[in-house]
C-alpha cells in the first residue's frame, strides 16, 4: 500500500513536474519568436539607417561641392568686379581723352570752315572780276564764266580760240586771253589750269596724231600765251588735254560738236597751301 501511494506521488510530481516545463518552454519560445522578430525589424531599421546615411553623405557631399562651387564663383565675381572697376576708371579717363580731341577736332573743321568760306569769297570775287573784265568790250555767248565747289570756271569756244583742227591761236583770241591774264595777275596765290577739249571726230596730220594731241596742243598754246605774252608766272600754269572723252552735248549734230570743242581755264588754290591747311596742328 505504500508502495501504491509512494508510486502515485511520483507519478504526481512528474506530472506536475512535466507541465510547469512545457508551459515555460512555450513562454520561453514564444519570447525567443518575439525577440526573433524584434532583430527582424531592428536589421530592417539598421540597414534603412545605412541606406539613409548613405543618402545623406552624398547630399553632404553634393552640398559641399555646390558650397565651393558658389565660393569659387563668388572669388571670380570679385575679380570680374574689380577688373570692371579699373575698365570703368580706364574707359572714363579714355571718354575725357576722347572729348578733349573731339572738341580740338571741332576747332580744326571749324577753322578749316572758315578758311574754305573765305576762300568762296575770293572765288566769288574772282568770277564777278572776270565777269566785269570780259564784259568789257566782250559781249560772247560762248564765253562763261561760274563758280563750282570753290573753283573759278572759264569756258572759252573753240571757235574764238582756233581754227578748225588747229592749235595757232587767233589774233581775237589774244584779246580774250588779254584780260583773262590781267585778272590772274591780280591774284599770284591760285594756280591755272587749262583744259583742252575736243568733239569726236578723228584728226590725223603731220602735227597732230589724234584728238588727245589736239586737245593737249591747243591747252599748251594757251598756257605758251599766258607766259610769253601776258607775263604770267609758269609756275602756277598747267596744261591738260581732256580729248573728247567730257562731251557736253551730243556729238551726233554739228552743234553738239561745237559745243564740246572748247578750252576751259580752271583758277584754283595752290594744292600745297591746301595740303599745309590739312596738316597744320588744330589751334587749342
Amino acid at each position: 500500500m505504500k508502495k501504491l501511494l509512494l508510486a502515485g506521488i511520483v507519478l504526481g510530481t512528474l506530472s506536475m513536474s512535466s507541465c510547469v516545463t512545457q508551459k515555460k518552454f512555450k513562454a520561453l519560445d514564444a519570447k525567443y519568436l518575439s525577440t526573433e522578430e524584434a532583430l527582424s525589424a531592428t536589421n530592417k531599421k539598421l540597414q534603412q539607417c545605412e541606406i539613409d546615411n548613405e543618402k545623406y553623405k552624398n547630399k553632404i557631399t553634393s552640398l559641399e561641392e555646390q558650397k565651393d562651387f558658389i565660393i569659387q564663383n563668388q572669388q571670380n565675381s570679385i575679380k570680374q568686379i574689380e577688373s570692371l572697376t579699373n575698365l570703368s576708371a580706364s574707359a572714363n579717363s579714355n571718354i575725357k581723352d576722347a572729348i578733349a580731341q573731339l572738341s580740338e577736332k571741332d576747332k580744326y573743321i571749324n577753322g578749316i570752315r572758315g578758311a574754305m568760306s573765305r576762300k568762296d569769297s575770293i572765288n566769288l570775287t574772282l568770277a564777278l572780276d572776270l565777269k566785269k573784265v570780259l564784259a568789257q568790250g566782250i559781249q560772247d555767248e560762248d564765253i562763261i564764266v561760274d563758280v563750282e565747289k570753290t573753283v573759278v570756271y572759264i569756258s572759252i569756244s573753240d571757235k574764238l580760240l582756233f581754227k578748225s583742227g588747229s592749235s595757232d591761236i587767233s589774233d581775237k583770241a589774244k584779246g580774250i586771253l588779254a584780260k583773262v591774264a590781267q585778272v590772274i595777275a591780280s591774284k599770284p596765290q591760285m594756280e591755272v589750269m587749262v583744259e583742252g577739249y575736243t568733239d569726236n571726230v578723228p584728226i590725223s596730220t603731220s602735227k597732230t596724231k589724234d584728238n588727245w594731241d589736239l586737245s593737249t596742243q591747243r591747252a599748251t598754246s594757251v598756257i605758251r600765251v599766258l607766259q610769253n605774252d601776258y607775263g604770267i608766272n609758269p609756275a602756277r600754269l598747267i596744261a591738260a588735254g581732256r580729248s573728247e572723252y567730257l562731251p557736253l552735248a551730243s556729238n551726233e549734230t554739228s552743234e553738239g560738236r561745237s559745243i564740246n570743242r572748247r578750252t576751259r581755264i580752271v583758277i584754283l588754290p595752290k594744292l600745297d597751301q591746301f595740303f599745309d591747311v590739312l596738316e597744320k596742328t588744330p589751334e587749342k
